[in-house]
């Protein structure tokens, strides 16, 4: 692979004008292999494997305009001074919380046009997501984004973060703390738990296993977040901690409410 100014080339292949961005690649391969995981679980929760594939169609492109669009939104005074970058996402620039918000409105609707229960849909999805979300933060690792403040070589040593990470952290004159790597691998080891967990008989409610990804995924990104130095802001306030902190509670309550109310069905018995 080759290198630019020191950095690693975030084109993974070019014909003439044509460019395939390693962000793309990446954030697809995430993509397929949720699609994959997700359709084998459906599967075993009596969900037809076209259904994925329809809701997909759907999906993604409502995920990449919201994504795209709350990427803007919050860095409005930019993007009006230069409206043609608007739609340049080969660049980066697209945040995750949109396109979570666009998927997951997009599924709302895709459950009530096929009858289908969005609880179980949601729950079937949510391990795949959060996998996909730690493969995701790697392309920001490609365009060096989602990083923190300034640090030292020596520092990133003792964490023993492999030395081509830490070459890619070099931005802008100075080696900064790999924040796409702390949320990669708290995302990973969610999906880790999930899907060790989401099987044993009589643990989880029905809806639970999303809610638990939610929580589980707000709470490493509200610390996370506070450690990044390009955050979107609005004012003083974080984004996206803002929206951890919202989600983590709302989960959290559902789930208390849900759980007395003693009327849902578990997730996984024994039979």
């Amino acid at each position: 692979m080759t290198t630019v100014n020191g950095a690693l080339n975030p084109i993974a292949l070019q014909w003439g004008p044509f460019k395939v961005h390693w962000y793309g690649v990446i954030i697809a391969s995430g993509v397929v292999l949720a699609l994959i995981l997700s359709v084998a679980e459906g599967k075993r929760r009596g969900i037809k494997e076209d259904y994925f594939y329809d809701y997909l169609l759907w999906a993604i492109p409502a995920a990449i305009v919201c994504a795209r669009l709350y990427y803007v939104l919050f860095q409005w005074p930019y993007y009006a001074a230069h409206p043609g970058e608007i739609i340049a996402i080969w660049d980066g620039g697209i945040a995750i919380y949109g396109a979570i918000i666009g998927g997951f409105l997009t599924l709302y609707f895709f459950c009530r046009a096929r009858q289908l229960s969005m609880w179980t849909m949601v729950d079937v999805i949510a391990p795949t997501l959060i996998m996909a979300q730690g493969i995701g933060r790697w392309g920001n690792f490609m365009n060096q984004e989602a990083f923190g403040r300034v640090t030292t070589r020596a520092a990133l040593l003792t964490q023993h973060i492999p030395e081509w990470i830490i070459n890619q952290m070099y931005i802008g004159g100075h080696y900064r703390v790999p924040t796409f790597l702390y949320e990669s691998l708290w995302d990973l080891t969610g999906f880790v738990l999930l899907m060790l967990l989401r099987h044993r008989p009589h643990l989880f409610r029905q809806g639970e296993v999303f809610l638990s990804y939610v929580m589980w995924y707000a709470a490493g990104r509200l610390v996370i977040e506070g450690m990044r130095t390009d955050s979107l802001m609005l004012g003083p306030i974080r984004i996206s901690q803002l929206l951890s902190l919202v989600f983590l509670a709302t989960a959290l309550v559902i789930l208390i409410v849900r759980r007395r109310s003693g009327k849902v069905d578990w997730y996984w018995t024994s039979n």
